[in-house]
């Protein structure tokens, strides 16, 4: 083939309403899934919230006394083995708490503040000061000018005096859980693909629920799968099927109560009731005819 008919193809391909352009690839799998179903896959698609009050009897299997769910996550993120908590339930990789962020939201009351240490100051036997995000306490009789955190013989000693008081893993009884349902046209099953989990604790000095952090989903399975002592399940029925939290999860063995459903205005059930002027009550109802719907679309695709 000559040049000079290489450059009339490629002008007549130019020139031609034909031409294909490239487009960019679409995302075909939740990065964030656990299992991702294929978009092309999916049937069907809804994303629900739900809470889980901790307290209620078909969640304590979450909330034993030393194997706390909400134990086992303050720790994983206290020793690094969780690095990523987020503020939203986007999970935005630029919208995350740092950790000395997240363990300040811990805090349920602000502590005692002490005075700065001053090296002009003569200070006294059990006087407090402040000294780089610490309080000292001096031990002897007197001292002036020695650094709190360098002194030789011991003068100063970390104190806990004036420290705030942090939540407990029991004080933290709620979670709220955010999962998209999936049809999956080729396996022709319901699955439920959980995205995201949140800690809340009740704050006594607003009076509401605060919220603590948003956690992967998939960063919470592989701590629960690491962990098998400690991420157990617990069994009231018979100790001797108690699961790991990992399993629980999958075998839905939780009560979470909808209280939003994906819509254009992002309102929770309650707030479409409060906004029409409904009485709260019939949020509530809502809330669990919202359950039964679904299960209602589980069976209506199963008859497609």
């Amino acid at each position: 083939m000559t040049n000079k008919l290489k450059y009339l193809l490629f002008a007549l391909a130019m020139t031609s309403p034909f031409v294909l352009v490239a487009q960019p690839e679409e995302i075909q799998y939740n990065p964030n899934s656990l299992n991702p179903i294929p978009r092309y896959e999916q049937l069907y698609k809804l994303r629900v919230w739900r809470v889980l009050e901790l307290k209620e009897k078909q969640n304590k299997g979450f909330f034993a006394r030393g194997g706390e769910i909400t134990m086992l996550l303050m720790d994983a993120v206290k020793s690094g083995e969780i690095s990523a908590v987020y503020k939203s339930d986007s999970l935005n990789e630029s919208n995350k708490y740092t950790k000395d962020e997240f363990l300040e939201n811990l805090v349920s009351q602000q502590g005692q503040a002490f005075p700065a240490w001053d090296p002009a100051v003569t200070y006294f036997n059990l006087d407090v000061v402040s000294f780089n995000g610490k309080n000292y306490e001096l031990q002897v009789d007197s001292n002036t000018g020695t650094n709190p955190s360098q002194s030789p013989n011991m003068e100063w000693e970390v104190t806990t005096q004036g420290q705030g008081l942090s939540f407990l893993p029991r004080d933290i009884d709620r979670l709220n859980l955010v999962e998209d349902v999936i049809f999956d046209r080729r396996r022709s099953r319901l699955y439920y693909d959980i995205q995201a989990i949140e800690m809340q604790a009740f704050d006594m000095n607003t009076g509401t629920y605060r919220p603590l952090g948003w956690f992967k989903y998939k960063d919470i399975e592989k701590v629960f799968r690491n962990n098998p002592e400690k991420a157990y399940w617990f069994n009231r029925q018979n100790t001797a099927e108690n699961k790991n939290f990992a399993d629980a999860f999958l075998l839905r063995l939780f009560k979470g109560t909808i209280y939003k459903i994906e819509n254009p205005d992002n309102d929770t059930i309650e707030d479409v009731y409060r906004n029409n002027n409904r009485p709260y009550y019939e949020s509530v109802w809502a809330r669990e005819w919202a359950e039964m719907m679904l299960m209602e679309k589980e069976h209506n695709l199963w008859e497609f």
